[in-house]
């Protein structure tokens, strides 16, 4: 009863990706403000073996307005976090997490004024 089984992996794959948990809570803060600000409704987390990405919805048939993505293995180049728009353009990448969410704060401090 107290032992715990594992569900099976195929061999040779590689770990899923995630976000760790002061991550998670610095982009949901974010996530919040802009729900009560009224402009995100909505928002879907994907978890893959290459990437992690978070997408916010202005309405949930939509596609995102904004993608964060963290993809560990540019992490020694570009750098492993990326804010992409909605086109699918890059609208920022960085190191830090902080840094790559600017552009979405800025835009939310723009409106409170």
């Amino acid at each position: 009863m107290g032992t715990v089984t594992p569900f099976p992996t195929p061999r040779g794959s590689a770990p899923q990706i995630g976000f760790e948990r002061i991550e998670l809570t610095r982009i949901l803060d974010l996530y919040g403000r802009m729900v009560a600000a009224g402009l995100w409704r909505d928002y879907a987390i994907e978890f893959a073996h290459d990437a992690a990405i978070f997408a916010a919805f202005r309405r949930a048939a939509e596609r995102p307005e904004f993608r964060i993505e963290k993809r560990p293995s540019l992490r020694n180049k570009q750098g492993m976090w990326a804010l992409l728009g909605e086109q699918g353009a890059v609208l920022k990448r960085g190191h830090e997490l902080g840094p790559v969410l600017a552009p979405v704060e800025r835009r939310l401090m723009k409106i409170v004024e």
